[in-house]
C-alpha cells in the first residue's frame, strides 16, 4: 500500500485544478498522461480515486457558490421589498434575478385578473416578441393557465408535445413567436389564493431540477409578497389621500364660513356708509374671486330673472337684483367655474344688497332731481327771486349760476299728443316722456346743471364753456338724449344766458328762444335733430311765428315757388336747384357761378336757359327773385342734413357741359 507522501503526489494535481477553478474535462488529464507515460496499474487507480474525490469537492463547491449565488439574489429580492418604492421595478428585478440564477433564455410573471377571469402578462425579461408580451392566459389554458388553475408547480421540457395542460391557437402562436422551448412555472400565492405565475423558459429543450423549482417557488413568494405590499401601500395611500381630502374640505370649509362672515361684514358696513353697486361687486368679487359685474335689466339672462337664487348660465353665475317684483338688474360672476352652497348664498346676500342700495339710490336720485326741476322751474316762472337764495340752492346742487349757461328744450319725436300742445307740439308718450325725462336728468347730474318737465317735454339749463357753439351744444345733447328715446329726441337751443343767476329773467327769455328753435325744426320736418337760432337767421323769425300747420303753408310756397325745378330735378337727376342757388349767392353772376359749381359757363347757360323756361320768364325780376330765393333757403333748411351739404359742393357734372 502507498504512503502518505505517494498518496499526497496523486492528489497534488487536483488541488491545483480544484484551486484555479478548472472545468470538469480537465481532471481527466492526470490519469491520460500518466496511462500515456507507462504508469503501473496501482498508480493509475490511486489517480482515479484522485480525480473522483476531486470531483465531488468540486460540485460541493459548485453548489455551494450557486447557493450563495441564491441566497444573495432572494436577500437582495428582500432589500428590495423592504424599500418598496416601485411596484413594477421590484417584480423587474425578481425576474431578471430568477431568468440569470436559473440560467434561461427568457424570464417572465403573469397577474390574474378578477374582473375578466384570466391571467396577463405583466413583466418579462429576455422576450422579443410583442405578441408574446401581449399574452393573456383562461384559467386552465396553455401551461400557465394550468399553474394558476392547480396553484401547483409545472414544468414541460418540450411545450408543443406536452399533451397535459389545454393548447390554444392564440397562445400557442405568442409562445411559437417567442420560440420556446422548455418552460418552468410555478405559482404566486396569498394564502390560498393564486393571484399570479412566474415562468422561466428556454428555446431549447432541457429539464428543470428541484433546487430550479424551489428556487423560483421562492422568488414567486417574494413577489407575491411585494404585490400584496404594493396592494398595501396602495390602500393606505388611498386612505390617507381620503383623509387628506377630508381635512382639506374642512380647511376650505372654514375659509368660506369666514370669507362669508367676512364679506357680509362688508356689506353691512358698505349699506351703512351708502356705497354703491360697484362696491358690492368688488367686494364679492374679491372674496369668491373671479369678476362681478352689475347688468341692468334688459341685459339680464331669463334664467336669472325667472329664479330668485343663483343659476349657472353659460360660463357664468347670475343671480337676479329686484324689488318689490320689480326687476332692478342682476349680479353676474365670471372666470369661477363652480360655487359651493356657501358662495352661492353669499353671492344672493350681494344682491340683496345691490337691491337696497339700488332703491337708496333711486329715490335719493329722484329727490335730487325734484330740487333741480324746482329750481329750475323758480328761474323760468319767477324772476324776481333772490339771487342770493338761488346761489345757495344751486351751490347744494353743485350748479355754479354765475357762470354762462345754454338753455335747451327737449321734445321725445314720437308719441300720444299732449293734451294741450303748444305750437308744433308733438308730445312723446307717456313712457317716451319718462324716459327722457330721466336721461335728461341724468344729463343735467353729470354736467352739474338742472333739468324739469315742462311744456310736454324738457328743458336743460346746462354749463357753457364757449368751447362749444349753442347749435353744437344743441346736436350734442340730441344725440345723447336720443339714445334713451327710440324715435330720438328734438332739441332747440338758445343763445348762452352769462349769469341765471344774477338775471332770472334772461332764463325764462333763452327758454322761450329754445322753443321756437324747437317749433321751427318741426315746421321744417327736421325732428329728432338738434339746432339753434342762428342756423336758421331771419327764416327762423318768419317761422317762429308760423303756427299751426305752418309746416304745410311752407311747403305749398316752395312747391309753388320752386317747385318746377325740384321736380325737374328729382326726375332728371339735374343739379337746377343747387345752380339758382350758386347764381343768387354769386350776386346773379354766370362766372361767378360757374366758379362755384366748378362746372363751364356754357353749362350755367344751359341750366339758367331751363329755369327760365321753367319758372318763366320774369324769375329774375326783383319780387321773383326775393320769392325763389326764401324758397330755395326753406327748401334747404328741410332737407335732410346730407342734402344740404351737398348744396355747398359741386354740382354733377362737373369740369364739362351737361345738357339741362
Amino acid at each position: 500500500m502507498p504512503d502518505d507522501h505517494t498518496e499526497t503526489s496523486y492528489e497534488a494535481p487536483y488541488l491545483a485544478l480544484l484551486a484555479r477553478g478548472a472545468p470538469a474535462a480537465e481532471y481527466e488529464r492526470p490519469v491520460l498522461r500518466a496511462r500515456a507515460d507507462g504508469a503501473p496499474p496501482d498508480r493509475l487507480a490511486a489517480l482515479d480515486r484522485a480525480k473522483h474525490l476531486a470531483l465531488r469537492v468540486r460540485a460541493e463547491l459548485e453548489d455551494r457558490r450557486r447557493r450563495e449565488a441564491e441566497l444573495s439574489a432572494l436577500f437582495a429580492t428582500s432589500h428590495d421589498l423592504a424599500g418598496l418604492r416601485d411596484l413594477d421595478a421590484v417584480l423587474q428585478a425578481i425576474v431578471q434575478r430568477a431568468r440569470s440564477l436559473l440560467g434561461t433564455d427568457v424570464a417572465y410573471l403573469t397577474l390574474h385578473d378578477p374582473a375578466a377571469g384570466d391571467t396577463y402578462m405583466r413583466v418579462t425579461d429576455g422576450s422579443v416578441s410583442a405578441r408574446f408580451q401581449q399574452l393573456r392566459l383562461g384559467m386552465g389554458e396553455g401551461l400557465g393557465g394550468l399553474v394558476a388553475q392547480t396553484a401547483r408547480p409545472y414544468v414541460t421540457g418540450d411545450y408543443f408535445d406536452d399533451p397535459r395542460f389545454q393548447h390554444t391557437r392564440t397562445i400557442d402562436s405568442g409562445v411559437r413567436d417567442e420560440g420556446l422551448v422548455a418552460i418552468l412555472g410555478v405559482p404566486l400565492r396569498l394564502g390560498s389564493r393564486v393571484i399570479g405565475v412566474i415562468f422561466a423558459a428556454d428555446r431549447r429543450a432541457r429539464a428543470f431540477e428541484r433546487g430550479q423549482t424551489a428556487l423560483l417557488a421562492s422568488f414567486a413568494a417574494h413577489a407575491a409578497v411585494a404585490i400584496d405590499t404594493a396592494n398595501l401601500l396602495a390602500e393606505t395611500r388611498s386612505a390617507l389621500a381620503g383623509l387628506e381630502a377630508a381635512n382639506e374640505i374642512v380647511r376650505d370649509r372654514s375659509a368660506v364660513i369666514e370669507r362669508a362672515s367676512d364679506v357680509h361684514d362688508r356689506l353691512t358696513a358698505l349699506v351703512l356708509r351708502g356705497g354703491d353697486v360697484h362696491d358690492v361687486a368688488a367686494a364679492v368679487a374679491e372674496s369668491l374671486g373671479g369678476q362681478v359685474t352689475f347688468l341692468e335689466a334688459g341685459r339680464c339672462p331669463a334664467a336669472a330673472v325667472d329664479s330668485s337664487r343663483a343659476v349657472r348660465h353659460g360660463d357664468g353665475w347670475y343671480v337676479a337684483v329686484s324689488a318689490g317684483g320689480e326687476l332692478l338688474g342682476a349680479l353676474a360672476l365670471s372666470g369661477h367655474p363652480a360655487l359651493d352652497p356657501v358662495d352661492q348664498r353669499t353671492l344672493e346676500r350681494a344682491a340683496m344688497v345691490t337691491s337696497l342700495l339700488q332703491l337708496a339710490g333711486r329715490q335719493a336720485g329722484e329727490a335730487e332731481q325734484r330740487v333741480r326741476g324746482e329750481l329750475l322751474d323758480d328761474l323760468l316762472d319767477a324772476p324776481g327771486r333772490d339771487p342770493r337764495l338761488l346761489r345757495e340752492r344751486a351751490a347744494r346742487l353743485r350748479a355754479d349760476l354765475d357762470t354762462p349757461h345754454v338753455v335747451l328744450a327737449v321734445r321725445a319725436v314720437e308719441g300720444a299728443v299732449d293734451p294741450a300742445p303748444g305750437p308744433g307740439d308733438g308730445a312723446a308718450s307717456a313712457d317716451h316722456r319718462q324716459r327722457l325725462w330721466s336721461a335728461a336728468s341724468h344729463l343735467a347730474a353729470t354736467r352739474h346743471g338742472l333739468a324739469a318737465a315742462r311744456d310736454g317735454g324738457t328743458v336743460l339749463l346746462l354749463p357753457h364753456d364757449g368751447r362749444r357753439s349753442a347749435s353744437e351744444e344743441a346736436r350734442r345733447a340730441a344725440g345723447q338724449l336720443g339714445a334713451a328715446v327710440p324715435a330720438g329726441v328734438t332739441v332747440g337751443a338758445s343763445a348762452p344766458v352769462p349769469a341765471p343767476a344774477a338775471d332770472p329773467g334772461a332764463v325764462a327769455a333763452a327758454y322761450a328762444e329754445a322753443r321756437r328753435c324747437l317749433d321751427v325744426l318741426h315746421v321744417l320736418g327736421r325732428d329728432g335733430e338738434g339746432a339753434a337760432a342762428d342756423d336758421f337767421g331771419f327764416v327762423g323769425l318768419l317761422l317762429a311765428d308760423a303756427g299751426g300747420g305752418g309746416e304745410d303753408r311752407i311747403g305749398r310756397f316752395v312747391a309753388r315757388t320752386i317747385g318746377p325745378v325740384v321736380e325737374y330735378d328729382t326726375r332728371r337727376g339735374t343739379a337746377l336747384v343747387a345752380t339758382l342757388d350758386a347764381y343768387f349767392k354769386g350776386g346773379m353772376s354766370p362766372v361767378r357761378t360757374k366758379d362755384a359749381l366748378h362746372v363751364h359757363v356754357n353749362t350755367v347757360a344751359q341750366r339758367l336757359d331751363r329755369v327760365g323756361r321753367l319758372l318763366g320768364p320774369d324769375w329774375q325780376t326783383p319780387a321773383r327773385a326775393l320769392e325763389i330765393q326764401l324758397a330755395l333757403r326753406l327748401h334747404r333748411l328741410a332737407a335732410p342734413p346730407a342734402d344740404r351739404r351737398a348744396h355747398g359742393g359741386a354740382s354733377p357734372g362737373r369740369d364739362r357741359p351737361r345738357p339741362e
